[in-house]
């Protein structure tokens, strides 16, 4: 049973998973929308989430945290400077996943993470 199991493996050990993650979320920050698989998009929307809630309190320590799971610097100073404040008012939901159908090679459903607005 996977009672209170938040984490979604995607077939992938913990530090595979970790930086795949990580690498979707930069792209996101610093492309404004990816392409992807959709279960690699849901788990990167999460993931994408918490990083720009804790970007919004824009303090010392929220800067260090998201720098400790992106390991990016310009992504990081992009979220603060940027994305951060476009949502200074919304609750949530910053984020959307577009489905765009399967993909041509393996037939896998393809989606489209990107920012709201």
């Amino acid at each position: 049973m996977r009672h209170r199991c938040d984490t979604v493996k995607l077939g992938m050990k913990r530090q595979h998973r970790d930086s795949v993650l990580a690498n979707l979320a930069k792209a996101l920050i610093l492309h404004e929308r990816v392409d992807t698989t959709l279960s690699r998009a849901k788990a990167g929307q999460r993931f994408a989430e918490r990083l720009v809630t804790l970007a919004r309190r824009g303090d010392g320590h929220a800067r260090r945290l998201v720098f400790a799971r992106l390991q990016d610097k310009g992504a990081v100073d992009r979220l603060f400077r940027e994305v951060a404040p476009r949502f200074g008012d919304r609750p949530g939901g910053y984020t959307k996943v577009v489905r765009l159908g399967p993909r041509r090679g393996d037939g896998a459903e393809i989606a489209r993470l990107m920012f709201v607005e």
